[in-house]
């Protein structure tokens, strides 16, 4: 089986889960005697997100021109676009939830296609490099917008990314990391009459630590001719417009 099916197929598999939770708590009506079930309702959230990368030491690289000559570059910060579907989903146990989200870059450009090995030389123009990302978050909330009277929530989340390789010697085109984030949300339209969905559109700012799977220092990407002469920056930070689509749960 092609790589890019498995892809797709955890994706389909994902989306189709989370619809069939949705279908499942709102599609029936439960007696109140009923117990709670362990997963609760599914939110389905689109988040345009602009994220700040390699901000905090970013390494340095050292590279060997077409003359043998060694010459080292100090990197500095990237600034990235990403498009982003969140399955939020509330489970039994206070204060814990899962998330399920896909994204990808629609402006990130390449010189080579991960998967057919075409080169924007080879086909006169460049390739973008929108490839998916999965990750799947444990969610500890530390605060909540019924808290804060609608203004303000938080949480913590243990994140497995799912994302193209990073390492040299990975065997996979993709690989799993680990994350931690720290997400910081502020309900920007509390101040909009209760009856209006803009009150649940939220202003997030998302801190991420990415601690396995980047580049460490010595290692070094034959093909490309450079040598990582220190560990790569696993620091990154969000800025989102986080807007639900279903279902619609009017803040009160």
């Amino acid at each position: 089986m092609s790589f890019s099916r498995i892809i797709g197929i955890r994706i389909f598999a994902t989306v189709v889960f989370c619809f069939s939770g949705i279908s499942h708590i709102y599609g029936q009506e439960k007696p109140d005697t009923e117990k709670k079930l362990f997963l609760g309702p599914v939110e389905l959230k689109f988040e345009p997100t602009y994220t700040i990368e390699n901000f905090i030491k970013p390494p340095r690289i050292k590279s060997i021109s077409q003359t043998g000559t060694p010459s080292v570059e100090q990197t500095g910060t990237e600034q990235v676009f990403e498009m982003i579907f969140s399955f939020g989903i509330e489970t039994a146990i206070p204060r814990v939830g899962l998330t399920f989200e896909t994204m990808w870059k629609p402006f990130t450009k390449t010189d080579e296609n991960l998967f057919t090995g075409g080169t924007s030389t080879d086909l006169g123009t460049e390739i973008n490099d929108n490839y998916p990302e999965i990750e799947s978050e444990l969610n500890f909330s530390l605060f909540t917008f019924e808290q804060t009277r609608g203004w303000s929530d938080a949480h913590f989340d243990i994140v497995d990314k799912f994302s193209p390789a990073k390492r040299p010697y990975d065997k996979r085109n993709y690989t799993h990391k680990l994350n931690f984030e720290l997400d910081i949300a502020f309900g920007i339209f509390q101040w909009i009459k209760k009856d209006c969905w803009l009150r649940d559109v939220e202003l997030e700012t998302s801190f991420d630590y990415i601690a396995t799977g980047l580049p460490k220092k010595g290692d070094i990407f034959p093909e490309q001719g450079i040598e990582y002469l220190d560990n790569a920056c696993p620091w990154a930070v969000s800025f989102l417009v986080v807007i639900p689509i279903a279902p619609l749960k009017l803040r009160k």
